[in-house]
């Protein structure tokens, strides 16, 4: 096996790492606003600073390979989230109930894939010197305590949905 990185290669998986974390910030965005007045509200609104800081994080890393950001597919993903919006979750107009844990799980799944990303930068740090292994380090614990702290909050909401009325906020 070669110690020799593949840039281009690396530079596809890291344009579609920043692809998903647009949608990604976006999706976090959006639920924050819609259950700030839910006690799911504050957790939500902590995660939304940590995934603007980690998608930010990874554009230093782009930099620092020397690749350039391509926003083209950050506005690719960015619409794809928009358009996500018109699944109606059984409900025709309005958030149902089930948005919300629909909204968690989804960004539950998407930090695991944010910190697998990390994991696999941290490796190839062993053998590129480019990449910063302390930063991919502190990256990966932040991406295990954002999905614990996303996994609790999902709990909360899955407890909650299924006791609601119709036309109850979760």
């Amino acid at each position: 096996m070669s110690n020799t990185t593949n840039d281009r290669l690396l530079g596809v998986y890291l344009h579609d790492h920043l692809a998903a974390a647009a949608g990604g910030v976006e999706l976090v965005r959006r639920a924050a606003k819609e259950q700030a007045a839910t006690p799911v509200g504050p957790g939500l609104a902590r995660l939304v600073e940590d995934v603007e800081q980690d998608q930010e994080s990874l554009r230093k890393v782009l930099t620092d390979l020397g690749m350039a950001d391509h926003h083209v597919n950050e506005t690719f993903t960015w619409l794809a989230e928009k358009a996500s919006r018109l699944k109606p979750n059984g409900q025709l107009i309005g958030r149902s109930p089930l948005t919300s844990l629909i909204e968690l799980e989804t960004i539950r799944i998407a930090l695991e894939g944010k910190r697998a990303g990390w994991v696999s930068l941290r490796l190839l740090a062993d053998h590129d010197a480019r990449l910063d292994a302390e930063l991919l380090d502190r990256l990966i614990a932040r991406g295990v305590d954002q999905a614990d702290r996303a996994e609790q909050l999902r709990r909360t909401v899955a407890t909650a949905v299924f006791r609601t009325t119709e036309n109850e906020k979760v």
